[in-house]
């Protein structure tokens, strides 16, 4: 398994920005980014410093991952799938693991919940967006998983460690996943979830249903509140808790961009971005520190 300094998850102006700081002060800096998110959707940006002419979403991304590769930075476009803390962080992704002293999180706003009827009802009673914070509840119970990429199996096989049957619902989509023993798959579109005081089963639209005692949301990649709880990082209405500093709850987890509160804006981005990894720089350096002293 690779170590690095630090790895930012997400290859936006927040987690480019970050690593521009970190990587000029010498700290090993990884990058791991899907694809460049919203932004690469503007069509043209005319109220952002330092451009004359409207400048499009794609060709401020281009820019400032150029600029992080010129100085060292490495990227690679992967998923990122769970991220563990045990004094260190372990970042585990679609086809990697790699161990870091800080993670920056840095990947937009998390997505929408599926639209299925019930499912707010039983949030916090049933309904659940994180298989490691959450699973140790559904021991010896019947759990599904509604998803079908990397991140809901990811889930899946988390749950299947604790509960008696775990079923993936794939809600009409194709998974392209190998499933692995001893996890179900139902592939029929979902109408609701139901129960009294919590959650008793998932109905589907043909009237057939499946009885479970929880249900897991893992839709598409592994949103920036999902990565957050898995290592105990407030969060709150669907973004990441931070102070001034950028930083969370967690010694050495700061998040930047859309995914903490305030504007979605570029340059609210490129400042957080700048402010964790300053914050980054220092945690590193301190951590080495101690480390000597105590050697």
């Amino acid at each position: 398994m690779s170590a690095v300094d630090v790895i930012i998850i997400g290859s936006g102006p927040a987690g480019v920005s970050a690593a521009l700081y970190t990587r000029r002060a010498g700290l090993n800096t990884l990058i791991i980014g899907r694809d460049s998110g919203s932004l690469a959707k503007a069509d043209k940006i005319e109220n952002y410093y330092g451009f004359s002419e409207p400048v499009s979403g794609i060709q401020l991304i281009n820019s400032g991952i150029a600029a992080a590769k010129r100085i060292g930075v490495n990227i690679i476009s992967d998923e990122v799938v769970s991220i563990q803390y045990n004094g260190y962080f372990t970042v585990k992704t679609k086809m990697l693991e790699v161990l870091a002293t800080c993670v920056v999180i840095a990947t937009g706003s998390s997505r929408k919940a599926p639209k299925i009827e019930g499912l707010e009802r039983f949030e916090g009673r049933g309904v659940s967006y994180c298989a490691v914070c959450d699973g140790f509840f559904y021991r010896g119970k019947d759990v599904c998983v509604i998803g079908e990429g990397s991140f809901a199996l990811h889930e899946a096989e988390e749950l299947k460690a604790v509960a008696r049957s775990v079923t993936l619902l794939t809600n009409g989509a194709v998974t392209t996943s190998n499933i692995p023993e001893g996890i179900s798959v139902r592939t029929d579109r979902i109408h609701s979830i139901s129960g009294d005081e919590t959650v008793e089963e998932v109905i589907f639209m043909d009237g057939t249903t499946v009885k479970t005692n929880g249900v897991f949301i893992a839709l598409g990649v592994a949103g920036s509140t999902d990565l957050a709880r898995q290592v105990g990082a407030a969060t709150e209405a669907g973004k990441i808790i931070v102070d001034e500093n950028m930083a969370t709850n967690v010694p050495g987890l700061y998040a930047a961009g859309d995914c903490t509160a305030g504007m979605l804006q570029v340059a609210k981005a490129v400042y957080e971005g700048a402010k964790a990894g300053t914050e980054v720089i220092k945690f590193v350096r301190n951590n080495a520190a101690g480390k000597s002293e105590r050697a």
